[in-house]
């Protein structure tokens, strides 16, 4: 049975802002956008400098769409020639960045433990298949 995205939608909210939030581009955009606002240039620049792989323009508009929905982000489009739009957080959206860039901060401080947790489950692993 395939369910609709409204369906899923409609039965887990909670999950599908956590999606929005966490999702690859949502949490670069909102840990960017702590520091300050920015034009759609400059924050595609911003968020192309933290993995080394730039966000297409397609996908950071999408992004921005979906969390400027979601009540967390404001455009703020000027009415001159040629068109300014700056993009920044709202008071939700500051609340969410603060708890994604220390979710991202605990990341880089715990990252040498992860690695060698890795490891070891995957040499455990390997002698298990080894020895069956």
């Amino acid at each position: 049975m395939t369910v609709s995205n409204e369906v899923r939608d409609a039965l887990c909210p909670q999950r599908l802002v956590l999606e929005h939030v966490t999702s690859r581009w949502g949490v670069l955009v909102l840990i960017e956008l702590l520091d300050r606002s920015y034009r759609f240039g400059e924050l595609r620049r911003a968020v192309g400098r933290w993995g080394g792989r730039e966000v297409s323009e397609k996908m950071l508009t999408q992004t921005l769409q979906t969390l400027e929905r979601d009540g967390l982000v404001h455009r703020d489009a000027k009415p001159v020639i040629p068109p300014r739009v700056d993009y920044s957080l709202t008071g939700l959206g500051r609340e969410a960045a603060e708890q994604v860039r220390a979710l991202a901060a605990w990341t880089e401080d715990r990252l040498e433990q992860v690695e060698k947790a890795r490891r070891a489950y995957d040499a455990a692993r390997e002698a298990r298949s080894r020895a069956a």
